[in-house]
């Protein structure tokens, strides 16, 4: 096998309403190997959050950590209105094409596990085992008022240390890390913008966010609901036990319909789970390589 050193950047062509736009992946371990791990990010992340977990996994799988279009190494879209659910899973699957995975196996963290939700979900897919990271087919408004605080939001900083603390106003959600864990998380994060850093995603991806109604909101919730009921793979749901985006009620529901998940939550996290603190990585591990 590889080295678990660094992951390779790798860039695959995808199609949307304008013409083409590339879609950046950090790949780890063997290239050859065709038993691939997908591990998708959440709203305005990217693909380095994964670095600890692809790190654990690169021995007995090649990990795939992708930018979704718009953040991080990936292309901006022309169209802010493509910065959707339905882009997003058209983009895996081209990215699944290029992949040939003998076996698939996917973990998902929010818009993550929603993407990961419309794979599973497609007739003929693929993907073996799904992890779902704190999300569910309801999402709970309070959350998205939360998020639409800060999403698309003008931000600068002078320095990395500067970033980590300003991001960590709005992330403590994510449960304790030590200092140099969240130096980690952040500078993946960032992109120089003359003498500091910005954000690494674009800011129009907060255009769809913002427009999204009630009745659009009850049509997504009844869309999900009907996936999910029509999945038949293993199902591993995290959540965190303080969190506001996957209410207790949504985890219950979800482990007695559809395809009845196993339901494992996290003391002293909210939204989301960073899949770094050891606990975390052991409860994915044990899932995804179980007989």
């Amino acid at each position: 096998m590889n080295s678990a050193a660094e992951p390779r950047l790798r860039h695959v062509q995808c199609f949307d309403t304008r013409g083409l736009h590339r879609m950046a992946y950090w790949e780890w371990g063997d290239a050859d190997n065709d038993r691939v791990l997908v591990c998708v990010h959440g709203l305005s992340r990217q693909g380095r959050d994964f670095d600890t977990l692809a790190a654990d996994l690169c021995a007995e799988y090649r990990v795939v950590c992708p930018d979704v279009v718009g953040r991080g190494r990936s292309d901006w879209l022309a169209d802010p209105m493509g910065y959707a659910i339905p882009t997003y899973v058209a983009d895996m699957v081209t990215l699944l094409a290029r992949l040939d995975a003998r076996e698939l196996d996917w973990v998902g963290t929010s818009m993550g596990g929603l993407i990961g939700l419309g794979v599973a979900a497609l007739s003929g897919s693929p993907l073996r085992r799904l992890v779902l990271n704190d999300v569910g087919p309801t999402i709970e408004p309070s959350s998205l008022t939360r998020i639409g605080t800060y999403l698309g939001a003008p931000m600068h900083w002078k320095t990395v240390d500067e970033a980590a603390d300003a991001l960590w106003t709005i992330s403590q959600s994510f449960g304790p890390h030590t200092r140099e864990q969240w130096l980690a998380l952040t500078r993946p994060q960032l992109v120089a913008d003359g003498e500091g850093y910005k954000p690494h995603y674009d800011p129009a991806i907060a255009v769809p966010f913002r427009a999204i109604t009630p009745e659009l909101a009850r049509a997504g919730e009844a869309a999900l609901w009907a996936a999910w009921d029509a999945l038949k793979l293993p199902v591993l749901l995290l959540r965190g036990r303080e969190s506001d985006l996957l209410s207790t009620a949504t985890a219950q529901a979800m482990t007695e319909r559809g395809p009845k998940a196993r339901l494992v939550e996290f003391d002293g996290v909210g939204h989301a789970p960073t899949l770094v603190q050891p606990e975390q990585r052991q409860v994915v591990r044990e899932f995804l390589l179980s007989p």
